[in-house]
């Protein structure tokens, strides 16, 4: 038994010396088997991740970096995108009683209202009631909106804050400011009189122009004295007024005193004796 093992051991050792020969030849040669025998197996992990210590954890939570908030937000840097809102039933109905207002009123007064009471108001509407100077209130939102599409457009920087307006159908500065000057729970910012817009200073440099008729009257006046000289003028010798038209023509550089001596002269040659 022995001895047949030991042949059989040595059989396929020269077996397999011959086979590993051949195949260094081959490989010597270039050729390779057709099939080869390849080892598949899993490899070892050695390196595994291990769990943090929930130690460590919070203090990595406590120390974890928080970046500072910017000192203008971006909000503030960032204009946010307008909303092409329409217009309400109320404030179209608003706007068109403003349009009305300017139309069919010759002043508007535009005050500033400091905290006044509703007692205040009424005693204000009641004063200028006897003027026919009515008091209106209309929302900033409904005067900008008109003011900006309108003639009216230097009138926007008045309407901020609360304003109370004060109309009537004929210029009466002077009756306003007479009620309006006992009364500091308003205060006058500008006017629109005659279409023409007035800071506060000309308000009342306005009130104190003389009404229509005695300027009418100034007028006339004036107009009756320049037709009543010539009349006086035409009224002298023919002979005199061309000598004085003369002596006009001659020295039109002259004084007013110089005219005056040169009538007196030739009135006194063309006098007769």
């Amino acid at each position: 038994m022995r001895g047949g093992l030991l042949l059989e051991t040595l059989a396929s050792g020269r077996m397999m010396a011959a086979t590993t020969l051949s195949y260094g030849v081959s490989l010597l040669r270039g050729w390779l088997p057709s099939v080869h025998n390849v080892r598949h197996g899993s490899k070892a992990v050695t390196r595994h991740r291990k769990p943090m210590h929930f130690l460590k954890q919070k203090l990595m939570a406590v120390t974890e970096y928080i970046p500072p908030k910017p000192v203008i937000p971006d909000r503030c840097l960032k204009p946010l995108p307008k909303r092409n809102q329409e217009e309400s039933g109320l404030v179209k109905v608003l706007k068109r009683e403003v349009e009305m207002m300017f139309q069919n009123n010759k002043m508007i007064a535009v005050f500033q209202n400091n905290s006044s009471s509703s007692e205040d108001l009424l005693l204000i509407k009641y004063r200028l009631q006897k003027y026919d100077i009515t008091v209106k209130f209309f929302p900033n939102q409904v005067m900008r909106s008109f003011l900006s599409t309108s003639k009216y457009i230097n009138m926007l920087p008045l309407f901020s804050g609360h304003n109370v307006l004060l109309v009537s159908r004929e210029p009466k500065t002077k009756e306003m400011l007479k009620v309006v000057k006992n009364t500091p729970q308003i205060s006058l910012l500008g006017a629109c009189i005659e279409d023409t817009i007035l800071s506060h200073k000309g308000v009342h440099d306005y009130s104190r122009l003389p009404s229509v008729a005695v300027i009418q009257g100034q007028v006339v006046g004036g107009l009756t004295q320049m037709t009543s000289q010539t009349r006086d003028l035409i009224r002298h010798n023919p002979l005199y007024l061309s000598m004085l038209l003369k002596r006009y023509v001659d020295q039109p550089k002259s004084g007013k005193e110089g005219v005056e001596g040169a009538e007196e002269k030739e009135k006194t040659q063309t006098e007769p004796s």
